[in-house]
This record gives structure tokens, C-alpha cells and sequence, in this order.
């Protein structure tokens, strides 16, 4: 499908994204981090940070609802993460993340498989790891053996000592988990609120609940959006996405919903293979939007 053509009173989201300057401090900052190489099931993961950027052109920066314009925030681009599968990879991915949080208030990670999140919350949480937490949006634990898309959040808490009591995991879906990877959350104290009690509840209120305990200790928070927390319907290139998962609205309130918090310093978008998207682009999209909500919502806050 083709872009709109241009019309200088419609200006694109694509065009506030701005390579990122040396020394230069920015609202939100962007990382790509295409890794896919150790994912459990196969995948092109590596082809979507390029085609969420891709997907911003066909979006605004105006937020009809709070009546504002993201663009008031300085947005840029840091590149991205060159092989991060490796070890020597994920220390890069993880320099770059500390970089990035350094000079913008929000770093912003396009993965790539969710192995991802584990060196980009490792490089924002540093020094902070004692009062760090982790909110995972995702159908799925993540807390497998060995090195992969299914262990990112084991290897925060074994690796580098995340407490597990600060970490919450939204939207845990049905028939997707084993009894011993739940028997493991509960062992670690993840706080799990699952699909089936969202159900009856707003996202604002979801995503306060999710804030207060991952952010108790007052340290950063990093959110992980594993886009495969949503109905399969509206991502169709998430491979793990099951029927049944949080609609696209949903999603997009709790990205608006964790722009809100200040303590949010970092979140990563994942598990997304553009290589399979529908004809019409829809995970992406929904991935470009996600980024615009949690703009929207940091702007709101200010």
C-alpha cells in the first residue's frame, strides 16, 4: 500500500524522528536491536526495527484525544546495535542502552526477539540494579534455561541480580506456560496479573498496580511490550500470538498509560517478524503507534 502524499499541514511522525547529535539531550531516544539468531522457533526479527521506523510515516504526531503534539518532544534516533546476538553483541546493546539513558528521558528499544531485553534493561538499570524493576507485557513467562527469546527475564534475575518481588508480568496468557515455569514465577515473587483479569479492568489502573510494585524501591523501571501479548488477529508476524490476547486498543492504553510515569526510563518492543506481517502492515503499525502512545503519555505527565 502507498504512503499519503505530502501535505505540509499533515506533517509525518517519521520526520520528527531526527538522527541523534553528540552531547545533545532529548525527551525519547530509539535503539534498534535486531536479534534472532537464538530465538526458539525461527524468525526474521532482524527485519523489524527498519520497518517500525518505516511504519511512522503513515501517522501524525497530533493526539486528537489530550489535544497535543508529540512533537514538542525532542525524539532521535541513536541507530542501531550491530550483531547483538553474541555476547560480545549484547554488551554493545547494553553500552548503548546506558548511553541512550544518559541523554533522554525515555530509551526506546526496537527489537528483535525478546532476548533483547535482557542486555537493554541490564545497560539502563546499571549501577541501580537494587531498587530496578521490570513490567513484562507478554502472554509468556520468559523464564527458560540457557540463552534465548524465552529467558530474557531469568537471566535479569540470575545474571544480575533483579529482584523478582519488582518484577510484574501483564497479560500471562492460557495453555501458553508450563506448570514448572509458573511454579518459577511464583518461587521469584512475580507479581503476574493474567489475561483473564483484565478482562473487568481499566489499563490506567492496570499499569498503576504494575508502576507501584515494579518501582517500590524508587530505582528505574523498564517495560518490555513482547507484542505477542495481543490477539493474534491484530499481529499477525508475532509467531507465539495466540486467539484470545488483548486487543490492539488495549495495547496502545497501556503504552499511553506507561509514557504517564517518570520512573518508566526504558521499554523495548519484541517479538515481532515483519518479514511475515499481513499485506497491510498491521503488526507494525501497531508497533509505530505503540511509540506514539508513549509519547503521547509522557507528554501528558509534563
Amino acid at each position: 500500500m502507498s504512503a499519503p502524499r505530502e501535505d505540509e499541514l499533515w506533517p509525518r511522525a517519521s520526520a520528527w524522528l531526527r538522527s541523534a547529535e553528540p552531547g545533545r539531550n532529548y525527551d525519547l531516544g530509539l535503539m534498534g536491536i535486531p536479534a534472532h539468531l537464538t530465538s526458539i522457533s525461527p524468525t526474521n526479527a532482524h527485519t523489524t526495527p527498519a520497518a517500525i521506523r518505516a511504519a511512522l510515516q503513515r501517522y501524525s504526531t497530533f493526539n486528537w484525544s489530550t489535544e497535543t503534539d508529540v512533537s514538542q518532544l525532542a525524539f532521535a534516533d541513536f541507530g542501531d546495535v550491530a550483531d547483538p546476538d553474541s555476547e560480545a553483541g549484547e554488551a554493545r546493546t547494553s553500552q548503548l542502552a546506558t548511553d541512550i539513558s544518559a541523554h533522554a528521558g525515555l530509551a526506546i528499544g526496537l527489537g528483535g526477539d525478546n532476548s533483547v531485553t535482557y542486555a537493554m534493561a541490564r545497560g539502563v538499570f546499571g549501577a541501580h540494579i537494587g531498587t530496578a524493576g521490570l513490567i513484562t507485557l507478554d502472554a509468556h513467562h520468559d523464564l527458560r534455561d540457557g540463552v534465548s527469546n524465552g529467558s530474557p527475564v531469568r537471566r535479569l534475575v540470575d545474571e544480575i541480580g533483579l529482584d523478582g518481588r519488582r518484577i510484574v508480568q501483564i497479560g500471562i496468557a492460557d495453555f501458553s506456560n508450563s506448570p514448572a515455569y509458573a511454579a518459577r514465577a511464583r518461587d521469584l515473587g512475580i507479581h503476574v496479573i493474567p489475561r483473564s483479569a483484565l478482562r473487568d479492568r481499566t489499563m490506567a489502573d492496570v499499569m498503576a498496580e504494575a508502576v507501584s510494585i515494579a518501582g517500590a524501591a524508587g530505582g528505574p523501571v523498564h517495560v518490555d511490550f513482547d507484542v505477542d501479548v495481543c490477539d493474534r488477529s491484530v499481529v499477525p508476524a508475532c509467531p507465539a500470538a495466540a486467539p484470545g490476547g488483548i486487543s490492539a486498543d488495549e495495547f496502545r492504553q497501556l503504552a499511553f498509560e506507561a509514557g504517564r510515569y517518570s520512573q518508566v526510563r526504558s521499554v523495548d518492543f519484541t517479538e515481532i517478524d515483519a518479514s511475515i506481517d499481513s499485506a497491510d502492515g498491521r503488526t507494525v503499525r501497531l508497533a509505530a503507534l505503540a511509540i506514539l502512545e508513549l509519547a503521547a503519555g509522557r507528554l501528558s505527565a509534563t
